[in-house]
């Protein structure tokens, strides 16, 4: 299995591939081979700033030359006018690395800032924001980061690290003992040592996922009030077992989940609708 090192090379090579083709003859063309410059990051938005650490791996990967003074680390809050860093070095690089950089980091802070203000949320109530498998096809790695960065918590990095025994899981399989029993005996197996969690859908669900002693419990499209009623009955059967609420939530609506007693709460729109936040990166004359 490759490193989240490895894969984010990749998409690194895929971007640059992508974005300059057989050259950036606009920069090629207007700028001469020994031009040197400077440009800085400008923050044009309020929120939290992600995905220094990469931009540096962009700078790195395509001209080593560069050199880049940050001065604002990732998960800081940041305000309209911060400069989050400069870099200086041959001016072609620059300008073929500043789309790249910009569309990594103006997409973390974006998914950073939001995680953040659904974490805030969920102040006092114990409960943990979650994010789910619905990313950017190649930028996971990135998007998951952005996550942690904004003070959220992963769910899981992909099929590979957990088991989610679903519904559909759960229907093709022919019931939930049927499912979990041989999720089970594929970990023995294997010799895979991986939480199982069982989504539900109703009380009926919940005793058999009890019955059946998952590691977790995912209510999905459960009320408030029906979480509410699911988590004491949980709790009075096992009160080791972890709860996760999924499915319908939103920001209005996440502290009202919280406030029930779960321990995780998945938000599918931490990362696949999110706004990018504004910055720019601009020349220092």
């Amino acid at each position: 299995m490759k490193t989240k090192e490895e894969l984010i090379d990749e998409l690194l090579d895929l971007s640059f591939a992508e974005d300059i083709g057989d050259g950036d003859h606009t920069t090629l063309s207007t700028i001469p081979a020994d031009a040197i410059g400077r440009q800085q990051l400008i923050i044009k938005e309020p929120g939290i700033i992600a995905g220094v650490e990469v931009a540096r791996e962009v700078f790195r990967r395509f001209d080593p030359s560069l050199k880049m003074t940050v001065f604002i680390n990732d998960g800081a809050e940041v305000k309209p006018g911060d400069i989050a860093f400069i870099v200086e070095g041959p001016v072609r690089s620059l300008l073929q690395t500043e789309r790249l950089m910009l569309n990594i980091m103006q997409r973390m802070s974006g998914i950073a800032t939001v995680t953040h203000r659904y974490q805030a949320q969920l102040a006092g109530t114990g409960a943990r924001v979650l994010d789910t498998r619905k990313t950017t096809p190649g930028m996971r790695m990135l998007e998951k980061d952005a996550v942690r960065i904004g003070g959220g918590t992963n769910h899981r990095i992909g099929l590979f690290d957990m088991i989610l025994i679903k519904d559909n899981h759960v229907d093709f399989a022919g019931g939930i003992h049927e499912a979990v029993s041989a999720a089970k005996k594929y970990c023995a197996e294997k010799g895979k040592n991986l939480k199982i969690e069982l989504e539900v859908r109703n009380t009926t669900e919940i005793n058999q996922a009890l019955a059946e002693g998952v590691d977790r419990i995912m209510l999905d499209n459960f009320t408030p009030e029906r979480t509410a009623e699911a988590v004491r009955h949980i709790r009075d059967i096992n009160p080791s077992v972890e709860i996760e609420s999924s499915g319908g939530i939103t920001f209005d609506t996440l502290a009202d989940y919280g406030r029930c007693g779960v321990d995780f709460i998945s938000v599918g729109a931490l990362t696949h609708s999110v706004k990018s936040l504004d910055m720019s990166f601009k020349a220092v004359k």
